[in-house]
Parts: structure tokens; sequence; C-alpha cells
């Protein structure tokens, strides 16, 4: 009488390592030959231009405004002054940045105002000064 078979419960894994040794064979002869690209990188002109130095307005709590202009000491202006000042420099270099920095104690309103001022007389590119908490370093 013949005896019954007994199922097998395990994976022949023999096949799987005979194809990983030769894909692995495959990629070391074929990784030599293959050439890696080569990056052209952009060329930039023999002078670099800095970037310029942004016009800095200064609104204290007393609603007066002082304009510094690259690392002079900052004059007081008016208001029709301090538009006419930031058009011209403007006009000299379209690229040039009015920041406003205001005194901790200045009333947003009056910050507003400012910016308001400088938007309705064609001020490009405004933005505000602030300091860094030290808590975000």
């Amino acid at each position: 009488m013949a005896r019954p078979r007994k199922s097998i419960h395990q994976i022949n894994v023999v096949p799987y390592i005979d194809v990983m040794l030769v894909l692995l064979v495959i990629f070391m002869i074929t990784a030599p030959l293959i050439n890696p690209g080569v990056v052209e990188l952009p060329s930039v002109g023999r002078e670099l231009t800095s970037p310029v130095e942004p016009l800095k307005v200064f609104l204290r709590t007393d609603q007066t405004l002082l304009l510094q202009e690259g690392a002079t000491a900052p004059i007081r202006v008016s208001r029709d002054e301090l538009v006419s000042r930031i058009r011209e420099a403007q006009a000299r270099n379209a690229d040039r940045a009015v920041v406003i920095a205001a005194d901790r104690a200045a009333r947003y309103e009056d910050v507003v105002r400012v910016l308001d001022l400088l938007q309705q007389k064609g001020v490009r590119r405004v933005g505000l000064l602030l300091r860094p908490s030290p808590q975000s370093k």
C-alpha cells in the first residue's frame, strides 16, 4: 500500500536567487557603459550687480516721518517731500524698494495712512520693515 503524500508548506526560493544573481551581473556590466549626462550651467556676466538697499521710511509715534537713503543718516521730511524724494529715487533705479519702519507704539492706522499715501502717489514696491522676535532665532 502506498503512503499518502504530504503537502509541502515551504516556498522554494532557489529560482528567485538565480534570477537576482543574473540581474546583478547584468547591472554590473551595463553600469560602466552608461555615460552620465553633462550639466550645462548658465553663465553670468563679469560684473555682478549688488542688490540696491531699500529706502527706509521711519514713522515715529508723534507721526513725524524720517527718510533714510542708503547709509546716510535719516532726515526729517514732510509727507509731500517724502513722496517726491521716493519717486526721484525710483526714477533713477526702478528696482529700489521702499520699507516702512514704525515705532512699536505707533498706531496701526498711521502706518496704513503712509502706505495708502505712497500707493496713491504711484510709489512701487512698498513693504514693512520688521524686527524678528527673539523666539524665532
